[in-house]
């Protein structure tokens, strides 16, 4: 005679078969969450790694940005100290003549010393990437050497090398018994700021798109060869197609640069005066309120305003960019 174990928790009316097969499920059921919420936990070593850069980033640009923002809401007065102004300091800088004279002139030199600047790069990135050129390593440092120039070094250099009075101008005057146009005069000064900075960042920007041409697939070449392309068809049928994100990246980096422009006209400053006003550049006009003028309130607002006009033109540039691509 078979007695039937009946489990202390087991219904009425249900057999102990199927009620075994019941706790067996509901058991690996709950051996399956259990392994589930194991799984779930959260693995926090990845923020040991990023962590460290988070905390810079956080303390050298994040934090900065907030606090310009926030001096930008108010004004020095001589009653009461700092006052909230609300937007006064924006509706200032946008009235403000000085500050749209800054920014007209770095948009000329945007419009000018980039394409140069970007044409001479690509040339030279399209002629070391040619199978015709020997001695590649050597002109590929030569091109970029110039970047690993101190910005400040450079435009001292040159700044030697303009004056009318000193330096290689002057030897020419006397030499050749001219008088040669001096670079440093203030028809001449934008001009001669975009020589110096497209000797400074023409390698930098030939190094990048070199970059990209090494990575063109050599089958797209092999290809081109074969349908019998010459030189000039494969560069725009080829490389420049296949390089164009590079040429985008480049441009946006110009682009950033030009509206950032203060090193090459503060430090020419102090050897051209009547030709470098305080409010040359945006940068300069913002530097020179602050720390000469005092009026760090209305110099954040400067800032700030120049800051998103580059953001709204860097924008533009790659939006242009990727429709260009997708065509």
């Amino acid at each position: 005679m078979t007695v039937a174990h009946v489990h202390p928790q087991q219904p009425a009316g249900v057999s102990t078969e199927t009620y075994a097969t019941v706790a067996v499920g509901r058991t690996a059921s709950t051996g399956a969450a259990g392994g589930r919420r194991r799984r779930v936990r959260r693995d926090w070593s990845g923020w040991w790694f990023v962590g460290p850069f988070m905390l810079v980033f956080g303390l050298v640009f994040v934090a900065p940005l907030v606090y310009a923002m926030y001096l930008s809401f108010f004004r020095e007065t001589l009653m009461g100290g700092n006052s909230f102004v609300g937007l006064e300091n924006y509706a200032q800088a946008l009235v403000d003549p000085k500050f749209w004279e800054a920014m007209g002139r770095v948009s000329i030199f945007l419009l000018v010393q980039v394409p140069i600047m970007l044409g001479l790069a690509l040339f030279a990135a399209l002629a070391l990437d040619s199978a015709r050129l020997r001695w590649v390593p050597f002109y590929r440092l030569s091109i970029f050497l110039p970047y690993a120039v101190p910005g400040v070094v450079a435009v001292m250099i040159w700044g030697y090398m303009y004056g009318s009075q000193f330096g290689l101008v002057a030897d020419l005057n006397r030499f050749f018994g001219v008088e040669l146009p001096s670079p440093l005069s203030e028809n001449l000064i934008l001009l001669s700021i975009g020589n110096i900075v497209t000797w400074e960042f023409v390698g930098y920007n030939m190094l990048i798109f070199f970059s990209a041409l090494k990575a063109v697939p050599q089958e797209l070449y092999e290809a081109a060869e074969i349908d019998g392309a010459g030189t000039f068809r494969t560069i725009f049928s080829i490389k420049l197609p296949s390089i164009r994100g590079a040429l985008v990246i480049a441009t946006i980096f110009s682009v950033i640069g030009s509206f950032q422009l203060f090193n090459e006209p503060s430090i020419l400053q102090t050897i051209a005066p009547n030709s470098i006003t305080t409010y040359f550049t945006p940068n300069l006009y913002a530097f020179n309120l602050s720390f000469a003028g005092s009026q760090f309130n209305y110099a954040a607002a400067i800032a700030i305003v120049s800051g998103v006009i580059t953001m709204v033109v860097a924008y533009l540039v790659q939006l242009a960019g990727e429709k260009k691509e997708k065509a």
